[in-house]
């Protein structure tokens, strides 16, 4: 049996998304700028997935830009904004939860200057609000808290957020990553008071190299790439148009299907901290229910480093993930789960099991089962 429990770090192409990027591909493959009718047919697919996404954030296509994927979604709505504005201050806030795409910018932008806030978190990794009262002042120019953690499944409270930063300033930008979030949970961005708002298309059953820039309209910021004026200027280059048509229909067909969706990944998640959590040495540091997202189970396995039951349960063929995926293959700890506490020696001994609609019970009691084999057995050769 074959169980993909890495939903988190990439999904499977749906057929709907893989019909249309075929199409897109092979017979409507004209340049969107160009005049000609081949132009047009390929503009159409741009047009839209526009639409499509608007629809499900309840904003307008004029307000959706497309980005290679949430990393660069990040880096444009960081960098640009705190540059666009930073005549009116020079102070960040952030969270010392991001994933790397948001915490390597503001490395970036502390050389340029900038005074970056990161907010601590609590056991379960959600912000301090009282920390943010403390933090926001009148230099404050950008706010950037992601909704889902992708590797522990914390909910920020981005309403709460959002409400309290405009009561502050209006003027501040609050920007969301919302790679984890985006088709999972219901987002209103105009509601929550969100200017910016960024998701990755392969998080969501898109094709790898498709996302999008949610920009309120008359937000400040500045482009990162330049050059032929394409997307009002905002992100010249020409766009992915297949890619821009898979991410479309993912999205539309994703929102369609969301509360069924979210109630089968629900369940799964349930039933599999229930099982966990009658496995000798395991600590599961997700919330359970709805108070975390649907999708993510992170466990910490005393005794047995991550990459080792994660290559045991591959063996066997089962597909985890020892954190993010974007910084798996790198030694380093985890900077979220030393913010959230965890004790020292789980650090390197957690892992992620994260599902998608498609996941069955079936494959939840299988992994437990090959975990109830192999835990035991591991544990016989750790170094003493």
């Amino acid at each position: 049996m074959e169980v993909y429990f890495d939903n988190s770090a990439t999904t499977k192409v749906s057929e709907a998304v893989r019909d249309i990027v075929v199409k897109a591909m092979t017979e409507d493959f004209g340049n969107p700028s160009s005049m000609h009718m081949a132009g047009v047919y390929a503009e159409r697919y741009l047009k839209e997935a526009k639409e499509n996404i608007a629809n499900t954030l309840k904003v307008t296509p004029a307000e959706i830009y497309f980005t290679s994927g949430g990393t660069e979604s990040n880096n444009m709505a960081i960098i640009g904004s705190a540059r666009a504005n930073r005549r009116s201050g020079n102070r960040i806030i952030t969270t010392a939860v991001e994933h790397s795409s948001v915490s390597a910018p503001m490395k970036y932008l502390e050389k340029e200057g900038f005074e970056v806030i990161y907010l601590p978190v609590d056991r379960t990794g959600a912000v301090c609000m009282e920390a943010l009262r403390e933090a926001m002042n009148e230099d404050t120019i950008l706010v950037s808290v992601m909704h889902i953690n992708n590797e522990v499944g914390t909910i920020e409270p981005i309403e709460e957020i959002g409400r309290y930063i405009k009561s502050v300033n209006p003027e501040v930008v609050f920007h969301v990553d919302a790679v984890q979030s985006y088709g999972k949970l219901q987002i209103r961005p105009k509601k929550c008071g969100v200017d910016l708002l960024s998701v990755s298309g392969h998080k969501i059953h898109g094709p790898k190299g498709s996302g999008f820039l949610y920009i309120r309209k008359n937000t400040k910021i500045n482009p990162m790439i330049l050059g032929g004026g394409q997307q009002m200027g905002m992100r010249s280059g020409t766009e992915n148009v297949p890619g821009i048509a898979g991410l479309g229909q993912a999205a539309k067909d994703g929102y369609d299907r969301l509360r069924e969706n979210v109630s089968q990944m629900t369940q799964l998640k349930d039933d599999m901290i229930a099982q966990l959590e009658q496995l000798d040495g395991v600590i599961i540091n997700s919330r359970k229910n709805t108070e975390g997202a649907p999708h993510i189970i992170s466990a910490s396995v005393r005794g047995i480093r991550s990459e080792v039951l994660l290559h045991a349960l591959e063996e066997r063929g089962v597909y985890i993930s020892a954190g993010s995926a974007c910084s798996s293959n790198k030694p380093a700890v985890s900077a979220t789960l030393k913010a959230m506490g965890i004790e020292k020696d789980l650090l390197n001994s957690t892992v992620r099991f994260s599902f998608c609609a498609d996941n069955t019970k079936e494959e939840v009691d299988y992994t437990i089962a090959q975990l109830k084999e192999l835990l035991p057995i591991l544990r016989k050769y750790v170094r003493k």
